[in-house]
């Protein structure tokens, strides 16, 4: 017999109560923050997380599109640790927020995090774990054999 105050639903991975959909990737590479940081900030970094775009600066209020489709603000840039900002591909409807972090206690390996929030399905957040994952591996890639 059931109990009547046992919950007949299960937690849907990923959904959050105030945040919709979120979904974290992180990966730690064998280069310094610094590395990271340059390597994000490049022309050649932001063309796997953002796209094509002209030259940035990197502050807070920035605003960008890239020619992929993707627009946003930055809202905390803390260099060689952290970026907080709206992140929106052309065909949604609603902006999501990105961070990402770079957190080392070592000077040669350095884990880079990516977490989004406020997706607005179970899809989307699948599309966008496997994005970060591609993007990820991308970084590894090009960061160890240029050693940026």
């Amino acid at each position: 017999m059931r109990n009547s105050n046992q919950s007949t639903s299960k937690k849907i991975v990923g959904l959050t109560a105030k945040a919709g959909y979120q979904v974290g990737v992180r990966r730690t590479l064998p280069i310094s923050q610094e590395q990271a940081w340059a390597f994000l900030t490049s022309d050649e970094g932001l063309k796997l997380w953002i796209g094509t775009v002209s030259s940035m600066s990197f502050s807070e209020g920035e605003t960008f599109q890239s020619t992929e489709g993707i627009s946003g603000q930055f809202r905390v840039v803390k260099p060689y640790q952290q970026l907080r900002l709206r992140w929106e591909k052309r065909e949604w409807r609603e902006p999501s927020t990105l961070q990402i972090r770079l957190l080392s206690n070592q000077l040669d390996k350095t884990t880079i995090s990516f977490h989004q929030e406020h997706l607005d399905h179970a899809s989307t957040r699948e599309q966008m774990k496997l994005h970060w994952e591609n993007v990820l591996s991308a970084i590894r890639e090009q960061t160890t054999i240029s050693k940026y």
